[in-house]
This record gives C-alpha cells, sequence and structure tokens, in this order.
C-alpha cells in the first residue's frame, strides 16, 4: 500500500535520543527575526514542512533566509517596518501556526496580501484570529463569513492597541494579538483564562520588547525596532518527546534518555500528567537555551494508573492527548480527559480520530463531546489504521501499534509536517520483532 508504515510489536526501546527543535519556536525565530535589523542565526531548527512553510511565506516577504545545513538557518530581516508585498499568494500548507501568526503581522503591512493552506487548513477556523485583529483596527476578510481561508489582509492606516479578553487559551490567538501589537499605537494587553504556552512572549523579550506579565494576562509595549540576538539555539520539541516518553512508560523492559528538550513550564503538562501516572522520569542536566528552560529526559518503563486530566493543564498539554490515551490504555484503572474540545478543530477531530482508530485495535473508549473516558489494562490488536493525514495521530498509532501487535498507518508520510526522522527513529531504538517497514 503507498505511503504507509508497517509497525511491528516492540520488545522494549532502549538509547538515547536527540530531539528535534520546537516547532512553536522554530516558527516564532522565523518570523521575530525576519522583523529585525540584524542577522540571526537559528540553530536546531525544525526544517519539518510546518516551519518551512513559514521560512516560504516570509521569503515571500521579502526576508532573506539561507540554510547553513540540516537543522541551521541565517535570516536576515528588513526591519520592523521592512516586509515587503508578496507577488503571490501566501501558501501556509497545513501550519496553522504559520496562517494565524501570519495574519498578525500582516494585519499592520501597507500593502494587500492573500494567505491561504491546504485542504485541512482552509477547514480549521480563523474567526477566532480575525475577530481581535478586527478590534485593533486590521481589515481582514474571510471565507464563509471570515470564518475560514483563504484570508485576504488588506491595508490599513494604523492599528490601535486594545485589552482583548480571551473566551478560550490559544498561544496561537494570543500571538498574533501581540504580533500585530508590535506595530500599534499604544501597549496592547492580552488576558486569558488560563495561561497557554508562552514562547512568543519569552523570544519577543530576547528580541528587546518591553513587556509586561501579570498571572494571566500579558501586556506589549510596541518597540521602535527589533534587537536580534546573534544566534538562537531552539530547544528539542516536548511535544515530540511526548512519544518517546509514553512509549518508554509503557513498553516492558524500555529505557530512553531524551536530550535537549525544552521543558517551559506553559509545555511540561505531559510530565506532569505522567508523572502522576505513575511514570518513571527524571530531568537531568538542567539549564536555559536563551531564555527557554532545557533538560535532559530520563524516562523507563513503569507501572501506570489511570487519572483525571482536565483544568489548567489542559492548555498545557493539549497536543499531547493522543499520545496520552496511549498511556491510559496500558494503566491499571480508568483515565477521564474534560475540557479537551479544543481537538476537534485541529488537523483532524482528534477525539473522533483516536476513538475510531483504537477501536479498530480493539480497544474500548467512550468518546464525549470535550474528551475522553478509558479503561486501562487493554490489549491492542494488529489493524490498518488511518493518520487522517495528521501527524500527532500517525505517530501515536505506530507508537499504540510498538505497544500492542502491530499496526500498518496509511498516509503515514504526514510526520514530515512536524518530525521527519520519527520512523526511523523509532526502528533505531526499539528491539522489535519484525522491524518496521513501508
Amino acid at each position: 500500500m503507498n505511503n504507509s508504515q508497517i509497525i511491528h510489536p516492540a520488545i522494549a526501546l532502549t538509547g538515547d535520543i536527540c530531539i528535534p527543535g520546537d516547532k512553536s519556536i522554530s516558527h516564532r525565530t522565523v518570523m521575530l527575526a525576519g522583523l529585525a535589523d540584524q542577522p540571526v542565526q537559528v540553530n536546531n531548527f525544525l526544517m519539518a514542512d510546518d516551519c518551512c512553510s513559514t521560512i516560504a511565506c516570509m521569503q515571500a516577504l521579502g526576508v532573506e533566509i539561507g540554510r547553513l545545513d540540516d537543522s541551521s538557518i541565517i535570516i536576515k530581516g528588513n526591519g520592523l517596518r521592512g516586509l515587503k508585498e508578496p507577488y503571490n499568494v501566501l501558501d501556509a500548507g497545513n501550519s496553522g501556526t504559520t496562517i494565524r501568526l501570519l495574519t498578525g503581522i500582516l494585519a499592520a503591512q501597507p500593502f494587500i496580501s492573500l494567505v491561504t493552506g491546504d485542504d485541512s487548513l482552509r477547514q480549521r477556523p480563523m474567526g477566532r484570529v480575525i475577530t481581535p485583529l478586527k478590534t485593533m483596527g486590521a481589515n481582514i476578510r474571510g471565507r464563509d463569513k471570515d470564518r475560514f481561508a483563504p484570508l485576504a489582509v488588506l491595508p490599513v492606516n494604523d492599528l490601535v492597541g486594545v485589552e482583548y479578553n480571551m473566551s478560550v487559551a490559544s498561544a496561537q490567538v494570543k500571538s498574533a494579538i501581540l504580533l500585530a501589537g508590535l506595530f500599534a499605537k499604544g501597549p496592547t494587553t492580552v488576558i486569558e483564562p488560563v495561561r497557554s504556552r508562552d514562547h512568543t512572549e519569552l523570544m519577543m523579550e530576547a528580541f528587546g520588547v518591553k513587556l509586561q506579565r501579570d498571572h494571566n494576562s500579558v501586556t506589549l509595549y510596541p518597540p521602535a525596532g527589533l534587537q536580534a540576538p546573534a544566534s538562537f539555539d531552539v530547544p528539542g520539541d516536548i511535544s515530540s518527546a511526548a512519544f518517546w516518553l509514553v512509549a518508554a512508560s509503557v513498553i516492558p523492559g524500555s529505557s530512553l534518555v531524551l536530550r535537549n528538550v525544552g521543558v517551559n513550564p506553559s509545555r511540561t503538562g505531559i510530565l506532569d500528567v505522567l508523572t502522576g501516572m505513575g511514570a518513571d522520569i527524571r530531568l537531568i542536566n538542567e539549564r536555559l537555551s536563551g531564555k527557554e528552560p532545557v533538560a535532559d529526559i530520563a524516562v523507563n518503563y513503569s507501572q501506570l494508573k489511570g487519572i483525571t486530566i482536565d483544568g489548567e493543564i489542559i492548555p498545557r498539554l493539549v497536543d499531547e492527548i493522543p499520545i496520552l490515551a496511549v498511556a491510559a490504555l496500558a494503566a491499571e484503572g480508568t483515565t477521564i480527559i474534560r475540557g479537551a474540545g479544543e481537538l476537534r478543530v485541529k488537523e483532524t477531530d482528534r477525539l473522533a480520530a483516536i476513538t475510531a482508530e483504537f477501536t479498530k485495535m480493539g480497544a474500548v473508549i467512550q468518546e464525549n463531546p470535550d474528551g475522553l473516558e478509558i479503561v486501562g489494562k487493554q490489549r491492542l490488536s494488529f489493524a490498518l489504521c488511518d493518520s487522517y493525514h495528521d501527524h500527532r495521530i500517525a505517530m501515536t498509532m505506530a507508537i499504540a501499534g510498538a505497544f500492542g501487535q502491530g499496526a500498518q498507518i496509511i498516509n503515514a508520510d504526514c510526520v514530515r509536517i512536524s518530525y521527519p526522522d520519527f520512523f526511523a527513529e523509532l526502528n533505531r531504538l526499539a528491539c522489535c520483532v519484525g522491524g518496521i517497514s513501508s
């Protein structure tokens, strides 16, 4: 079958692995460095499809970006107000981060921009970004009454700083507002019901932007320009590390050390939940990379127990819920996930996808409007599983197959969106019955 991967049961996963660069941070380095005056070398950049979409869009806006090697790039921006009108429609590919954050930047430009994406991205909600930007004075039009891409971003005289109360915590929406706030007259304040990941705030501070943070609110004071660091090292992506954290925790005999992982507290919900389930996880060699905390993570097999996952921790691990479903299936007792309705508007409806694909493997999962209920100690049979062209679903099913009796995953190459070497690394780390084949 074309574009499929066969996963065989794993006896154990052992070894060291260097985690690829954080996707969220990689996106933001390109955008902020593209608005700076000084060249910035970015190391451990995630050279995956989503981040390459951001590179292509910023290049189309006049930013010079060169590739130094497989994980390093040099970005030469034209200053805060130096972007150029694009010759063609900007294509964000499958990347919600690209289109939502870029719209915040484009809203302040003195030229017309059109931005779109692939079939999946054109079905994902954009009104949540358009609404606050319009309150700042932006002129944005989208398909179906401004709900979806393609988006037309029209020039306006000026944006005005606002105080915006968000009904749902979202790092992408917050970041779009703050990026627009770089160009606005007066300060911009974003207030969230609970605090989402703060990579944008930390990176803006690294670029010399004055911010004031107070609990769940952040205020940006527009700068005259961005003061870029000469180089920036991207930490490893904890969302990518999550697959190995769960795999090593549920497959007997496993022992892994994950190198150079970003452990920003706004992203470490996965560590808190797995530790709460009884996982054997230790942070070692803790340090800082710029303003981002980084560590190596040692994880060993352990017997997990079911817990309830809800409330303020959800924004800190929403991308990791698919793989946490595998942990729940291995755990003793019942795991309940609530407040995760955001998963229904990701690359696919991830709650429905998890339920459908694990059901094919013989699992019993109760799907609720905003979450899942999973009784543990379930055995997984071999099944033909669909990724839905969703990278996190593909990798989740791969770990489920390694934990269970194997799987064949169709549309598996979507892992290029965030983790191009995922299957090669699984093959290297896993002692498998038969290995992994395509």
